[in-house]
């Protein structure tokens, strides 16, 4: 019986699935198995798999199509091992990831746990500057993945560990998608479970490759808020609105710049002395100017997709019209 599981579900992803089980063949740590999930692909990884069934423990499982959330309750039913990981199929492992997770659960009782994202060297200027966007301390990205968190720390399946009493108690996911991981980590503490984050043991998030893919899928997260609501309420917080007022607040200053240039000026100024700020912290960080000339750029793309979002999604809550029957395109 390995001591670990890992999940991944993917939809027609098959490149991606190459280069994660292409990471784990590079652990420094080997006592895990692989449970991959295709969720009703067109594009499947079958033949993917069957590369590396000489280098790893890996099962491959085939299903209709419901969602991301049902693909891990799935691979949930079939895993072995005493601890369940889930990985996003855009993730990259590094080497020592397993051995940091094995050290930190042998001096730290924990039932659910996640690690910080970042980029790898070799991602494009655009993927690492959407990397610092989605880490920045100027974005509401900043919150997830540090090392101090604001209350308790809420696991995202991109990057999660549960033990087997977890999923036991809760059934694992209950929805398949938009917000589905923060609906479960919010139930994995409710009913009492520990839960921490790990600092080393990140992964290198590829998320997306282009700025209308990242709208997409930041447009989706701003979705996932609301839709969270339904099932918790309480949860929709001010930081959460952060991108909607920084969106309505760009407007306003727009607009007023036509009744009081003055007034209107200094708004935009302030936007612009936020956007140096961003450029600056991304330079330093990256290190690179490509990088920093997009990371005000992917910023702006962060705020005005999750405002979006959280407006369309809000409309949809009050019209009654409930997204979680079916598979819908999400990104």
């Amino acid at each position: 019986m390995p001591k670990y599981s890992i999940i991944i579900p993917v939809f027609n992803r098959p490149d991606e699935i190459d280069e994660l089980l292409a990471s784990l063949t590079k652990q420094s740590f080997h006592d895990f198995e692989v449970i991959l999930v295709e969720d009703g692909s067109s594009k499947t990884c079958q033949a993917i798999v069957g590369h590396y069934a000489n280098q790893l423990n890996i099962r491959y499982f085939f299903k209709e199509n419901e969602g991301q959330g049902y693909a891990r309750n799935y691979g949930y039913q079939r895993a072995e091992g005493e601890v369940f990981l889930v990985f996003d199929s855009d993730c990259l492992i590094p080497p020592n990831y397993f051995q940091e997770v094995n050290d930190y659960l042998g001096l730290h009782q924990v039932d659910a746990f996640g690690g910080p994202d970042t980029a790898l060297d070799s991602f494009t200027p655009i993927q690492k500057a959407i990397s610092h966007t989605m880490t920045s301390f100027f974005t509401t990205g900043g919150i997830r993945g540090r090392k101090k968190q604001i209350g308790t720390y809420h696991p995202r399946s991109f990057n999660m560990g549960i033990t087997q009493k977890v999923f036991q108690k809760t059934g694992g996911y209950r929805i398949p998608f938009m917000g589905e991981d923060l609906e479960f980590s919010i139930r994995i503490i409710t009913a009492g479970f520990k839960t921490a984050l790990i600092p080393n043991a990140f992964v290198y998030h590829k998320r997306r490759t282009n700025l209308i893919q990242f709208y997409k899928q930041i447009n989706y997260f701003g979705r996932a808020r609301i839709n969270l609501t339904r099932f918790h309420s309480g949860h929709l917080k001010i930081v959460h609105l952060v991108p909607l007022i920084f969106v309505l607040g760009f407007l306003s200053a727009l607009i007023l710049s036509f009744v009081d240039q003055n007034l209107g000026f200094l708004g935009i100024g302030c936007y612009l002395i936020y956007l140096l700020l961003i450029f600056l912290e991304a330079l330093l960080k990256s290190k690179s100017l490509k990088v920093a000339l997009y990371a005000p750029l992917t910023t702006l793309v962060q705020m005005l997709g999750y405002a979006i979002g959280l407006i369309h999604e809000g409309i949809q809550k009050f019209r009654g019209i409930d997204p979680n029957k079916k598979y819908i395109d999400l990104y």
